[in-house]
């Protein structure tokens, strides 16, 4: 296994490109519900779900199934050519999981970054106006208007510029590290106010089609905003004219303890974006919003030769009735609480940890180098996923100063597999704080 092993590394760094960059050198072999093995036969705890996109575990046997069974019916037909049923059956899933009481319409892409350039055409095409309001810790793909979007420079964004115009951004709600230098609840939730100013300041509201934000940033450091900042948001953006479209990509199919993250709010979005753990590692995303915007885009003006892919669409109407089925929201919450008490001890051990956070088992913590100055620590944080790969739990780390550890395992990960990965956790902080 490890000349194999080697003869890939040597495959790899030959013919594929160095910007497409893996995080560990290991290469996975197999992969069922929370765990990972690896060529060389050693296991992983999994903590980073394929990037949030493993919610019903790896290798789920209804998803496998249902994905089997339709690979002997056919494969691909398109759907804009001749359609079948399985995209329509999805869609009345998501339309009415999705919230809010407005009646809704779906479109079918291929991954996250394409929901979002087709959530802006279509803002824009029923809005007539231009303007995209996106917010400092944003990520929203890699595609051109994606990166445009997305706040992080390095490495999403170096050296890819120019970017495309018209996109206008604010602060997010990051009360560890108010960009206002409040504190809640004495702030009033000035960071959501302050988009009342900023369509004074910076661009003006007549020429505004959307505001684009992440319930919860992913890759800007799992911030959990004041239960009052989605709601103000919403009626600033009802004022003046603008849709709210809701990047659930991360935050959406249980992640949060919800189906949705905007639920927790009773906040409906003009427009919803889903991904990731929609079909379970099938590539498949969608556009979620209501009828009479979905509805404006002439026919044909959106869509995809691979756009609802019978595959994909069958995985995912599979991963709705895991969901249903396993009572995946209600262990998610539990699993987000045992690991929610499990980092808040650590935190009492550790200084390094300066702040838990999270919703539901969509849950960060924030690492420093002095709690009064929150210093950012990203070597440490570095080191600290270093020692958890070497001792058999794969995590990663995330924020504008990388100093942030998410944790985005599935939902069906066991008690025993929670602590264990809290203790390795543990010894790798004590590790790394020994140094």
């Amino acid at each position: 296994m490890m000349d194999n092993k080697k003869t890939l590394t040597q495959l790899r760094q030959k013919y594929l490109a160095n910007g497409y960059a893996s995080a560990r050198s290991c290469y996975v072999k197999q992969a069922k519900g929370s765990l990972i093995r690896d060529m060389d036969d050693k296991e992983y705890i999994d903590f980073a779900g394929g990037i949030a996109v493993m919610n019903v575990g790896h290798s789920h046997p209804d998803v496998v199934s249902a994905v089997a069974s339709q690979a002997e019916k056919f494969m691909h037909t398109c759907f804009m050519v001749l359609p079948y049923e399985s995209p329509i059956k999805l869609a009345e899933k998501l339309c009415t999981s999705v919230p809010g009481p407005e009646e809704k319409k779906a479109m079918f892409v291929n991954s996250g970054a394409e929901a979002v350039e087709n959530a802006i055409k279509i803002a824009r095409y029923h809005t007539k106006k231009t303007g995209i309001i996106a917010f400092e810790s944003g990520f929203h793909g890699r595609t051109l208007l994606g990166m445009s979007l997305t706040s992080k420079v390095k490495p999403y964004k170096l050296g890819f510029g120019p970017f495309a115009p018209e996109i206008y951004r604010i602060p997010f709600a990051y009360c560890y590290r108010c960009p206002f230098g409040k504190a809640y609840p004495s702030c009033d939730v000035m960071c959501a106010d302050h988009l009342e100013e900023f369509l004074i300041s910076h661009v003006a509201p007549e020429t505004t089609a959307a505001l684009i934000a992440e319930p919860i940033p992913g890759e800007g450091g799992y911030l959990v905003p004041p239960p009052e900042y989605f709601p103000r948001l919403k009626a600033i953006c009802e004022k003046h004219g603008i849709l709210l479209i809701a990047d659930e990509i991360q935050t959406g199919m249980g992640r949060t303890g919800k189906l949705f993250a905007m639920e927790h709010w009773h906040v409906e979005a003009d427009i919803t974006t889903v991904a990731k753990s929609l079909a379970a590692g099938m590539p498949l995303s969608a556009v979620v919003g209501k009828s009479r915007i979905m509805d404006c885009v002439h026919p044909g003006g959106v869509g995809g030769t691979y756009g609802a892919n019978p595959l994909a669409c069958e995985a995912a109407l599979a991963v709705f009735d895991v969901i249903e089925k396993e009572n995946l929201l209600g262990k998610g919450k539990r699993l987000g609480d045992n690991l929610m008490s499990g980092l808040k001890d650590l935190q009492k051990d550790f200084s390094l940890i300066g702040d838990v956070r999270g919703m539901g088992p969509m849950v960060a913590i924030e690492l420093v180098r002095d709690r009064k100055t929150k210093t950012p620590a990203p070597q440490e944080t570095k080191a600290v996923t270093d020692s958890c790969f070497e001792q058999g739990l794969i995590l990663l780390s995330c924020g504008a100063y990388g100093n942030v550890l998410r944790f985005m395992m599935p939902l069906v990960t066991t008690e025993d597999q929670l602590e264990t990965g809290i203790r390795i956790l543990s010894r790798a902080f004590e590790s790394v704080s020994n140094r």
